[in-house]
């Protein structure tokens, strides 16, 4: 087990200021005692990726996640500190295959080139704040997790559903599925009156996701203006917002479609900005509603020396029986993401998805939303009591057949780029994929959550894994929370 003695020092300040407020409790009219929390996921992973003789394409690992929390209220002040223990078992040592464009050969790969280990584990701090609460606005500085696209609450189902699953954390998240996952070291702030909420984010990332030892800061960084509003007795919500970020890690090789040594002799940062808006409607009709969504987004900038120029949208809509006791949701939609048409003219058009949760938006996650197109029919269903049933089918091509089959979901290490490139050999055919879900709440701290998945890999995938391009994958997950408050019962 690796233990990092390197702690960011802003990640300090919270602490002294988190241990000097406690005793101010006593004091403190507003005060109330501490809470301590525990979540623990353990998950067991089965993958078939495509194959890549002699490398090992069909595995199984365990990865466990414990998070450790305490926090408390001092009037208009909270602060929160929770440390993180990940650690995955039985990860397989020749899952990355030689051959450059094969790479690694599923998230156990990952595992194992992001460690050198077999059983790689830490533990590091995973959140460390301080935060004030006024009457309608809040500050918090430190180490937190940051969602794009979370910034409010809606009060209709539907919108928050779609809010949580089909809009938030395209661009900014902690990529919750990885074992480490991803904090950001900064501060934020939010503001709420008249029916619009305003928020503001500045912060660097932190090492996580498939590194265990989530401690040391990179040398990314990203700010965030969000403007939320919610309309027509809460059957809208909007938001527009911008983003800019940079990555000033010049010693790390780009992924983009240049040749390696060009891609290899470029040591200027990349300089980004995105700036989008989505729109998400509930509409009664009949014995249900209609739901509706649009995201989109625009991109500039320098990527190394190259002038970046890219875009993305996404159209999605359903009908859902609301009035019957199951809820049954048909939805469909499309999605695209620029790509790169031409490797030498200095332009850089590959759209960057920055630093999300990618598994949100590519549930078997062997693809992301860069040079990305994809249509997709879902059906979401809850068949009894604390279960949600879900199942999609995907036709994924990639838009430009001059640029890369990408992978991954952002920065996470000083060593590597974050995001992996596969040369797509002048296909745009990709792949199409059929996965079924099942949640099941059995209490009020127990979640059982299964997943399986299969794909059918084009021609795209065929160029790079002739021996077999069919991939399956599933997973077996328990969840525990428990959330203890001082002087009363958990």
């Amino acid at each position: 087990m690796h233990k990092s003695p390197h702690i960011p020092g802003i990640v300090w300040l919270l602490v002294i200021a988190a241990a000097t407020l406690a005793p101010l409790q006593a004091q403190s009219s507003g005060s109330s005692a501490l809470n301590v929390s525990v979540y623990d996921r353990t998950r067991v992973n089965a993958w078939q990726w495509f194959a890549a003789p002699p490398e090992a394409n069909t595995y199984s690992y365990i990865e466990s996640l414990l998070r450790l929390g305490v926090a408390q209220r001092l009037h208009r002040w909270d602060w929160q500190l929770e440390l993180a223990q990940p650690a995955v078992l039985n990860v397989p040592g020749d899952a990355v295959s030689p051959v450059a464009a094969q790479g690694q050969l599923g998230l156990g790969g990952s595992y194992y080139a992001a460690n050198a280990n077999t059983e790689p584990a830490a533990v590091f701090l995973k959140l460390g704040f301080v935060r004030f609460d006024g009457r309608d606005s809040h500050a918090r500085l430190g180490r937190f997790e940051f969602f794009d696209g979370e910034e409010t609450k809606p009060e209709n189902t539907t919108i928050r559903w779609l809010q949580t699953n089909r809009i938030a954390q395209r661009l900014i998240a902690n990529f919750g599925f990885s074992d480490a996952q991803r904090s950001f070291d900064g501060l934020d702030a939010q503001w709420n009156a008249a029916g619009w909420n305003i928020s503001a984010m500045a912060a660097r990332a932190d090492q996580g996701v498939f590194n265990m030892d989530g401690n040391p800061e990179l040398n990314v960084d990203v700010q965030y203006v969000a403007a939320t509003r919610s309309q027509f007795r809460q059957h809208l919500l909007w938001r527009g917002f911008a983003i800019a970020y940079h990555d000033g890690r010049t010693g790390v090789t780009k992924t983009d479609n240049r040749a390696l040594a060009v891609r290899e002799a470029d040591h200027q940062n990349i300089r980004i900005g995105t700036y989008g808006a989505d729109l998400l409607s509930a509409i009664p009709a009949g014995p249900g509603q209609f739901d509706f969504l649009f995201w989109g987004a625009l991109q500039n900038g320098s990527w190394g020396e190259l002038r970046h120029d890219a875009n993305a949208a996404a159209i999605e809509g359903g009908y859902q029986l609301s009035h019957m006791t199951t809820h049954p949701w048909l939805r469909g939609g499309w999605f695209r993401s620029s790509g790169d048409k031409n490797a030498t003219d200095g332009i850089h058009n590959t759209f960057f998805q920055i630093l999300p949760t990618p598994r949100i938006y590519a549930r078997l996650p062997f693809y992301n939303l860069m040079n990305s197109t994809d249509d997709f029919v879902q059906i979401i269903d809850n068949p009894v009591k604390r279960v949600a049933v879900r199942s999609d089918l995907h036709w994924l091509q990639l838009t430009s057949a001059q640029d890369l089959w990408y992978l991954g979901g952002g920065a996470y290490d000083n060593k590597v780029f974050g995001y992996v490139g596969r040369p797509s050999n002048q296909s745009h055919s990709l792949a199409s994929v059929a996965d079924v879900s099942a949640d099941w709440k059995t209490t009020k701290n127990i979640d059982l959550n299964f997943y399986y998945a299969y794909a059918q890999g084009k021609t795209a995938v065929a160029a790079i894994y002739p021996s077999g391009r069919n991939m399956q994958y599933g997973y077996v997950e328990f969840v525990y929370r428990w959330i203890h408050s001082g002087g009363g019962t958990p």
